[in-house]
């Protein structure tokens, strides 16, 4: 069975409201990366240096990032050498397959949970990034499912931080454990846990300072909250989730790589992918980071944080190329 007969199989099988999040989020990397690519495939008869060279620019162009676009243009070449390809067409779905494979990796993208009690994610990242507004929708996430959720607002030092998880907490009905402005986030974090431990709570998803305007250095404060955690709470968190604001493309790698190296990370989210047309960036942060995708924002309402699925991913980008294939097959 083809590539694309597999993928469209498979999204068959998934919510269609989920796979039209995906479509509608996807829109301007599609707009952007996709019909340059389509462009590039119609145009050149043949596979030689000028369409490898032209294909590498438009991948960086998308921020897919130099090393993972020089993987790929590789694997391409191989495949292209191996399989005697010479009609440029033929290779759509193997650049959608080998974009699904570089998106999978082997981590897995589902949340950690505690199966028997009280689950700690701390969500840690620079300010701006949509970090408070992911915590928001993901308590909305999570009361859907008929779990009991609390909120922490950690985040002592921004003005207007505790107020803008106390907003998003009246807005999916969730309680803010929360203290006055400029308290110690580790303490903020102990009568969190202390409320979800006396509520018997599910989950307790705490916010964190993205920047501090003391001397403090960020990396120690955010280890002094695990501690506090760990020691109330012997096996969390269960999850250490950097947020990331896809808009900011390979910016966004960097600010990985400073909390990756620090704080345990144990997965992403990536905000705003809607807001920009270089989606590519997730790619790239899988492959460099070797740090699942756990989810992704596609808009602004409230269920827009969606778990992040490489072949929704992958059908939102390229579906015309699914459809075009089905009617060849037809004629």
């Amino acid at each position: 069975m083809s590539f694309f007969k597999r993928l469209k199989d498979s999204i068959s099988s998934k919510a269609e409201a989920v796979t039209n999040k995906f479509k509608e989020g996807l829109t301007k990397t599609r707009d952007a990366f996709v019909d340059r690519v389509d462009d590039l495939f119609s145009r050149r008869k043949k596979i030689d240096e000028d369409f490898y060279e032209e294909l590498e620019e438009i991948l960086i162009g998308a921020d897919v990032g130099v090393n993972t676009v020089l993987k790929l243009i590789n694997e391409l070449r191989a495949e292209v050498k191996k399989r005697k390809i010479e009609n440029p067409a033929e290779l759509q779905p193997i650049l959608s397959e080998k974009l699904v494979e570089l998106l999978k990796g082997d981590a897995d993208a589902g949340l950690n949970l505690n199966p028997n009690g009280l689950s700690v994610i701390l969500f840690v990242g620079v300010n701006g990034v949509g970090k408070t507004t992911t915590i928001g929708k993901m308590a909305h996430m999570f009361k859907s499912q008929g779990k009991k959720v609390l909120m922490a607002a950690g985040d002592t030092f921004r003005a207007g931080a505790i107020e803008q998880l106390e907003t998003w907490g009246e807005r999916v009905g969730v309680d803010v454990i929360k203290q006055q402005s400029g308290a110690d986030p580790a303490a903020v974090m102990f009568d969190a846990v202390q409320a979800a431990k006396t509520r018997g709570v599910d989950i307790l998803l705490c916010d964190t300072a993205g920047r501090l305007q003391n001397k403090v250095n960020l990396m120690e404060e955010l280890n002094k909250i695990y501690r506090v955690i760990q020691r109330e709470v012997p096996d969390a968190p269960h999850e250490v989730i950097l947020v990331l604001d896809a808009t900011t493309g390979q910016n966004a790698l960097s600010q990985a790589k400073l909390f990756g190296d620090k704080t345990g990370l144990t997965g992403l989210v990536l905000s705003k992918l809607d807001g920009t047309a270089k989606g590519g960036i997730v790619v790239a942060i899988r492959q460099e980071l070797s740090l699942p995708v756990k989810f992704v924002g596609l808009g602004e309402k409230m269920d827009d944080l969606q778990p992040f699925d490489s072949e929704q991913f992958v059908h939102a980008l390229f579906g015309k190329w699914i459809g075009e294939q089905k009617e060849e097959t037809d004629i």
